[in-house]
């Protein structure tokens, strides 16, 4: 694999220094191909940042790699989990069931994880049904995503089990002689959380700022009524802290976490702006101002991408507009069925 925008995904332990290692484990994908977790060496053992998703390649690769460094699972005394979904949260369960690692996530995950473990007993799964994603007007794709089967789809019960421990905004946790303050960053998911690191001015990410890409937002099993408004303020919280070297979940390491960041609130001004023009154009559901907009770095239609990309497309543009009205620049309006409408008043 060259080095190039991808190179970071390559497998082996990254030695980032003073006991950091970063570990880039695959996904069952062509979008997002892997994601990072890091291992903290904490005396004889381990903590992990994050814990990949419960796949055998992901598992072989953890194992081949923590050997690497020195370790195997059972050294794992803790997975300190950023947020609930499956790259981030399915596999640090799973190990957990093989060794009796402890795992813990945000509290703000509580509502979403059950919501997903309910869907995950279900034995039909019917997005269709879901009023978060009926209001977008997105009627046509919804039932394309039904027929497909398993788009969408949360897997087993056993996935979702709960952590050992919830963690609150502002509690410090140890890895080994480190302490990492848990910081809530909402947005991405109600509970996404970060850990930062201030006296080796590291931020361990997850996917709130990553360095290539924008992480999704709105697309949940419980949605936060504004996950964009959300997203937006835990994104200021960053310059709050010392900027800090970036380690994300998905991506390369970079030096500058407030860089990042003012690129962020830049990208999504110009989408929010794109969304406001799309409305004044004709759009007026959430749908058809995702039809009207590019996506992607390429830039490419939306009949571009796949099905799953197209709801998250759908679900962010959504989001846009709804902040769009919180802001006053647009208004909106609920109709008997459900779809929300906007218009440029």
């Amino acid at each position: 694999m060259s080095q190039s925008r991808s190179a970071w995904t390559e497998a082996g332990p990254q030695d980032l220094g003073g006991g950091v290692h970063r570990i880039a484990l695959p996904l069952p994908n062509d979008g997002l191909r892997a994601v990072n977790v890091y291992a903290l060496e904490a005396g004889a053992g381990l903590v992990l940042i994050d814990g990949g998703w419960a796949l055998a390649e992901s598992e072989q690769r953890l194992v081949s790699s923590l050997d690497r460094i020195g370790f195997g699972l059972s050294d794992i005394a803790t997975f300190l989990v950023t947020h609930m979904h499956r790259d981030h949260y399915t596999q640090a369960v799973a190990v957990r069931r093989k060794v009796g690692s402890r795992v813990s996530l945000g509290i703000g995950e509580q509502a979403n994880l059950l919501a997903t473990r309910e869907l995950s007993l279900q034995r039909e799964y019917r997005p269709g049904r879901f009023p978060h994603l009926l209001r977008t007007g997105a009627t046509a794709l919804l039932v394309k995503l039904e027929a497909a089967g398993d788009i969408g789809r949360p897997g087993p019960a056993q996935d979702w089990e709960p952590p050992d421990s919830w963690l609150r905004d502002g509690v410090e946790v140890p890895a080994g002689d480190r302490r990492l303050q848990v910081i809530a960053t909402p947005g991405h998911t109600q509970g996404h959380v970060v850990f930062h690191d201030a006296e080796a001015g590291l931020l361990f990410a997850g996917d709130h700022v990553l360095p290539q890409i924008t992480p999704s937002v709105g697309l949940e099993a419980a949605p936060a009524p504004f996950p964009l408004r959300d997203y937006l303020g835990s994104l200021r919280l960053m310059f709050t802290l010392p900027d800090a070297m970036l380690l994300p979940a998905h991506g390369p390491v970079t030096t500058s976490v407030h860089q990042r960041v003012t690129e962020l609130l830049a990208h999504h001004e110009n989408r929010l702006a794109a969304s406001a023009a799309a409305v004044a154009a004709g759009a007026d559901t959430a749908f058809d101002a995702a039809l009207a907009l590019p996506w992607t770095r390429h830039n490419k239609a939306f009949s571009e991408l796949d099905p799953e990309n197209q709801l998250l497309a759908v679900t962010e543009t959504a989001a846009h507009l709804d902040v769009l009205v919180l802001q006053r620049r647009l208004s909106s309006s609920t109709s008997p069925d459900g779809i929300e409408f906007y218009r440029q008043d």
